[in-house]
């Protein structure tokens, strides 16, 4: 799964790097502990312009009653299939920019997080789907996203058994493409980064409270080095 990650660079560096225009949109505050039904950044495809936007992370499908049932991760095994993902999975998929997640390793006592990241110091661009979704109440469009999750590789295996999908620049262009509508045939463009260029280290579990911010999260651990 991934249930954390990090976003604290500058928007128009995220923009710069996915290739994308910003879109009219407020700007996301810059945190080191983005946590489910924060506000993220998202690179989509929109009148065949490639768009770095605000989205709310915690998918809900146009059709959704109830905005407590949302979803954060969506598993690559079942998205092209599953009633909540299946039209966005062929329509509105995206890319989520991040500087890194965090996973947890289970102990004896209790679980230790893990920070990685790529070790050229690149964002990270995780695949995802979205949505727009609109509130009864308020009468007021969101829009959603959800990250993809798939087996976990290289060093996150050391850690957990998911991770999120990490995709390689050389598939951007066909996963963000809404013409390419087929599930099938979106699945056969995905190629991820290759696992030797993530590294990781144990941080202090002060991340485990959402309430803890800062750069000082992704520091390693007491008596802890990078891997």
């Amino acid at each position: 799964m991934c249930g954390r990650f990090v976003l604290a660079g500058d928007p128009a560096a995220y923009a710069e790097f996915f290739e994308a225009v910003e879109a009219d949109t407020d700007e996301v505050e810059a945190s080191h502990n983005v946590a489910p039904t924060d506000p993220v950044y998202a690179v989509a495809e929109w009148n065949e312009e490639r768009l770095l936007g605000r989205m709310r992370w915690g998918f809900l499908p146009h059709w959704a009653k109830d905005p407590k049932r949302l979803a954060i991760n969506a598993r690559l095994e079942t998205v092209a299939t599953a009633p909540m993902f299946r039209d966005s999975f062929s329509r509105k998929r995206c890319l989520i920019p991040a500087d890194g997640f965090y996973e947890w390793e289970p102990k004896e006592r209790g679980r230790a997080p893990h920070w990685f990241f790529r070790a050229d110091g690149y964002p990270l661009a995780l695949a995802g789907i979205w949505s727009t979704w609109r509130d009864p109440e308020t009468d007021l469009w969101t829009r959603t996203c959800a990250i993809i999750t798939t087996e976990a590789r290289g060093v996150v295996s050391n850690v957990h058994g998911r991770m999120p999908m990490i995709l390689d620049p050389s598939v951007w262009a066909p996963w963000l493409d809404r013409q390419l509508t087929d599930p099938e045939a979106a699945r056969t463009v995905i190629a991820e980064i290759d696992a030797d260029l993530i590294m990781e280290h144990e941080v202090s579990r002060r991340v485990n409270n959402v309430r803890n911010n800062g750069a000082s999260l992704t520091e390693p651990a007491s008596g802890t080095l990078p891997l």
